[in-house]
């Protein structure tokens, strides 16, 4: 077994030279998209930003939007706003992590893989999640090594999860799952810590409920819990392909088209959980890592069950991010103990195989924005309430409307095709006879 400890001093350039790649990866991430990594939820954040306190969305928290609108009083619009949140909390993350010296190196390499990279640049509420969880997992280990009090640390881990569900709901296993460790050690010192914050957390959530979501939108319930709306096979498949994406180091997206390339990209990430569950079981695992794991695990599992009754994304990257990040962190830390600095490289290489595909799939933004601009002024539509015309939410014509809230982020989605006879509704095909954007499907 190779393992290589370099010199502090190379140590320490390495390791400036991963935070300052990655800052560039994150940026070149949405300058090189032709819309700014946006999706369709990206309009709803940037719209609720844009027209608080005027409610018109209780599909998410309003944490995240609220930090969207904070930073557009110092001048940025909703678009530039959230891409500051994406590079802030990078930066949160690698200062605390630096200051409690508390998995710094496992961090640096975690936050360089593609995936992570990928979550940073994008307009939606993980990115801002993700120091959050990591203040958790330190609170969670100061209390299992008794440097922090019962009730100090129930204290402080309800206000950490109560702060997770303010900026998304799926918060909720994060809950779900501190209960299920307290119970598996019940007897420790410290199992009350994490069973009682999760129940406060989740009772924090049902009174969020009463007051805010049902009080905007009676009918959140029947509009969003359905059963039956994937067969089991189907999420099998889904959660097969979520997993081995997501644990993939390399590259997070899969072919649309389908194609050999997958059996690699899939490969790949299986490979990598398997080498996982081996790392795990063959060496010994603290108290601390095993909160990860479980924690991590049980969120994941809840990810694939409440899709039985609840209309969400198919399991990728982007929604497990949050869960994963605890299983990366003690992978690393395996590795580094196993190979010691080499462990450095799977960070280079994530983000140089990174930066090939986004290369090899560009797009540029700042010609799309300027485009769009351009078209909302000449139809004096650039701060109107604005109406896009979609066939349904799987049409690629969503990415024109997607591009446009970058510029106008009021903007709502019509799914009625008698839209398209009134002239102020815009569809893909009046705003692109006037204005030319490239479209990429990997992105």
């Amino acid at each position: 077994m190779i393992s290589i400890k370099l010199n502090s001093r190379y140590e320490k350039i390495l390791q400036t030279l991963l935070i300052i790649l990655s800052y560039m990866m994150i940026i070149a991430r949405f300058l090189l998209n032709e819309k700014g990594r946006v999706n369709p939820d990206s309009i709803r954040y940037m719209r609720q930003s844009k027209i608080f306190p005027i409610i018109d969305n209780t599909t998410a928290p309003l944490g995240y939007p609220l930090f969207i609108k904070f930073f557009t009083y110092f001048g940025l619009d909703e678009f530039w706003s959230s891409k500051f949140i994406g590079i802030l909390a990078y930066t949160a993350l690698l200062i605390f992590a630096y200051r409690k010296r508390f998995y710094f190196k496992e961090l640096l390499v975690t936050s360089a893989l593609f995936s992570f990279v990928s979550i940073f640049s994008f307009t939606m509420s993980e990115a801002m999640t993700l120091p959050l969880v990591f203040i958790f997992f330190y609170v969670a280990q100061q209390i299992i090594e008794n440097k922090i009090s019962q009730s100090k640390g129930i204290f402080l881990l309800t206000i950490l999860l109560i702060s997770l569900l303010n900026i998304r709901y799926s918060a909720l296993f994060f809950c779900v799952g501190s209960i299920v460790f307290g119970m598996m050690k019940i007897g420790k010192h410290y199992w009350k810590s994490f069973a009682i914050s999760g129940v406060l957390g989740i009772g924090f959530y049902g009174i969020y409920k009463l007051l805010f979501i049902d009080y905007f939108n009676e009918n959140y319930v029947d509009s969003f819990l359905e059963i039956g709306l994937k067969s089991t096979p189907e999420l099998l498949t889904e959660l097969f392909q979520g997993l081995a994406t997501t644990f993939n180091p390399f590259i997070h997206i899969a072919d649309p088209n389908g194609g050999a390339i997958n059996y690699g990209i899939y490969g790949i990430g299986v490979l990598t959980m398997l080498a996982m569950v081996f790392v795990f079981i063959k060496t010994q695992l603290s108290e601390s890592e095993k909160l990860f794991l479980v924690i991590s695990l049980v969120a994941i599992v809840l990810s694939y069950f409440v899709q039985y009754v609840y209309s969400v994304n198919a399991i990728d990257y982007r929604l497990l991010a949050p869960f994963v990040l605890g299983i990366w962190l003690v992978f690393f830390k395996k590795l580094f103990n196993l190979f010691g600095d080499l462990t450095l490289g799977i960070g280079f290489l994530s983000l140089l195989t990174g930066f090939a595909f986004t290369w090899l799939s560009r797009g540029d933004y700042l010609q799309n924005r300027k485009s769009v601009t351009q078209f909302l002024k000449s139809e004096n539509m650039l701060n109107k309430q604005l109406k896009f015309y979609m066939k349904d939410e799987m049409d690629n014509d969503g990415q024109t409307a997607e591009l446009i809230s970058t510029v106008n982020p009021h903007i709502y989605i019509s799914f009625k095709a008698q839209d398209t006879l009134r002239k102020e509704v815009l569809t893909r095909y009046r705003v692109e006879k006037k204005i030319n954007i490239k479209k990429n499907n990997y992105q």
